[in-house]
């Protein structure tokens, strides 16, 4: 097999990172978490941005919501800038690298590790955050991809979450993920929002497109304002369309970066699909192979890290 070389990253920078300083204070007593209650009974919704430090489009949307003064006209409603201390380090010569600092903070949300002995920037930042995660009924956490694919919605398979992601429309495509398929614990997964015996709420996150580019900020902002729409806080936005027939793929496997030789069998960047058993990628001296007919890739690594995810195979429902 002939090694593919993994191309550097050619996608403009759009958008870049602004000053966050003034959201600093927010008024709950936790840095960068913001809140408003309406006074009238209603859910409590959190918007969650960037919980990897690059992932400029959820900035876009949060500080749209409090820029422009939007408040709830019943429940609460809830904006954070998660890992502010990952963004603050992004460095315009090296715009991928501040996506953690030593944690995926969006991979922690374990009762293990937030109890746990072990410390970080992210382990800090999530336990600082938890009454934010537990007060909440429904989360919208926002993140982006590397690779300029079409959008997509991510969540736990539970009927509340597929329910949610369908009424607020688009993204058309969702990546569905069984309970015990998903690396570590993630924000929409901690606590109550993780439990498959609720039968309330949900916890979606959505993928809008490429990282820094202008497409993915704006339909941040336009998915935030159509989630707290749905949710009945805010005003339907003129122009929203009807939501499209969702095109559903559930997780299958996960894998990790094992080797430093790895490589796939050819130039991947999401959505490519691979017939049973075909070879998809090497990692070390050990196989990928796709566990199914028409088995679709998701998010596979460009800048494979050992201890870091690779790919995620994926089938269509």
């Amino acid at each position: 097999m002939n090694k593919p070389v993994f191309e550097p990253d050619t996608a403009p920078l759009e958008v870049l990172p602004r000053d966050l300083s003034a959201y600093r204070e927010g008024n709950t007593g936790i840095p960068y978490v913001h809140r408003f209650d309406s006074g009238k009974p209603g859910p409590h919704v959190l918007i969650n941005a960037i919980t990897h430090g690059n992932e400029i489009c959820g900035m876009v949307a949060a500080t749209h919501l409090l820029d422009t003064g939007v408040r709830p006209k019943i429940g609460t409603l809830t904006v954070s800038f998660a890992h502010v201390e990952a963004y603050e380090a992004f460095d315009i010569d090296r715009p991928y690298d501040n996506r953690q600092l030593v944690h995926n903070l969006n991979r922690i949300w374990s009762a293990a590790m937030l109890d746990g002995a072990e410390d970080s920037p992210e382990l800090r930042r999530a336990r600082e955050m938890r009454p934010v995660l537990d007060a909440a009924d429904f989360v919208l956490d926002i993140h982006s991809t590397r690779a300029p694919v079409q959008p997509f919605w991510v969540y736990n398979e539970m009927d509340r979450n597929t329910a949610l992601a369908a009424a607020v429309g688009s993204p058309q495509v969702h990546l569905v993920m069984p309970q015990d398929k998903f690396p570590g614990t993630g924000v929409m997964g901690y606590g109550h929002h993780g439990d498959p015996l609720s039968d309330s709420g949900g916890a979606l996150v959505v993928e809008c497109g490429q990282h820094f580019s202008r497409s993915a900020a704006e339909l941040a902002t336009d998915v935030t304002l159509r989630f707290l729409a749905h949710l009945g806080l805010i005003d339907t936005p003129a122009g929203t369309p009807a939501p499209p027939t969702p095109q559903r793929y559930r997780l299958l496997e996960v894998h990790m970066v094992k080797s430093e030789d790895f490589t796939f069998t050819r130039p991947v960047i999401g959505f490519e699909t691979f017939d049973k058993g075909e070879l998809i990628a090497m990692n070390g001296t050990e196989e990928i192979r796709s566990p199914c007919d028409a088995c679709t890739i998701f998010m596979p690594t460009r800048m494979p890290i050992v201890g870091r995810e690779a790919v995620y195979l994926t089938q269509a429902i």
